[in-house]
């Protein structure tokens, strides 16, 4: 029998409970594709009166989850579809987003010309590839500059704001699921490369991912793999 995810109960809010969870069990044992956090009209295992978060390596960006999930079922409530609710949840988040000290401080250096990038940049992850780095980023400045929507990891070839040649993951992900993520960009990125469009990429590179969270002793050999294929297309990188 599944234990279940939950940690710890954030709060109440009306008919809703919003639970702390355990993101990783959630992706290895429920559904790879969870990632911040979910609601019963995006993942059907989770409840209808509650609303999952994963619990951040960093956190801090709780009430934004919270305040979009809120906004999508009262749209749905008012007869919206899910794709409007979305939509509006999305400025909602937005809005809520732009009142916070780190995106005000981001934007001012943006309006004096400077470079935002440079607070994004957390860490670089040393690689055996010279051509490709891997950047550790600060994901609720990505999130509140550039696409609120940014979750676990991202690459050059899907996100036109990540510098070719880069990949990030979100230093929300926690050190044990880095090389899971790494390894789901980096084969997503080759394939692309290749000429896969993006949903046939991702769906492959998440067969992947979830089967290294299942067997972690394959990820290392399945990332130098990946990493050797770089070379192979570096036309096309």
């Amino acid at each position: 029998m599944m234990k279940k995810p939950y940690l710890k109960k954030i709060r109440k809010i009306g008919n809703y409970t919003a639970w702390l969870v355990d993101g990783n069990y959630v992706r290895k044992n429920i559904d790879e594709e969870f990632t911040n956090y979910g609601h019963h009209y995006r993942f059907r295992i989770i409840p209808e009166n509650e609303f999952w978060i994963d619990h951040e390596n960093v956190a801090g960006e709780e009430k934004y989850y919270i305040d979009n999930m809120l906004a999508i079922m009262k749209s749905i409530k008012k007869g919206k579809t899910y794709n409007e609710a979305v939509l509006i949840a999305e400025k909602v988040e937005k809005t809520e987003r732009k009142k916070s000290k780190l995106a005000k401080r981001a934007h001012k250096k943006l309006i004096r010309g400077k470079d935002s990038l440079k607070d994004i940049y957390k860490k670089k992850i040393k690689t055996k590839n010279c051509q490709l780095k891997v950047w550790i980023v600060n994901g609720e400045l990505v999130r509140d500059e550039f696409f609120i929507d940014f979750t676990e990891g991202g690459h050059d070839k899907v996100y036109h704001f990540i510098p070719h040649n880069e990949i990030w993951i979100d230093n929300d992900v926690a050190p044990k699921e880095r090389n899971f993520v790494l390894l789901h960009e980096i084969h997503e990125r080759n394939l692309m490369a290749k000429g896969w469009e993006y949903e046939r990429a991702h769906a492959d590179s998440s067969h992947i991912e979830f089967f290294c969270r299942h067997h972690p002793k394959k990820t290392r050999v399945l990332l130098n793999r990946e990493f050797k294929k770089l070379s192979k297309i570096k036309g096309k990188n």
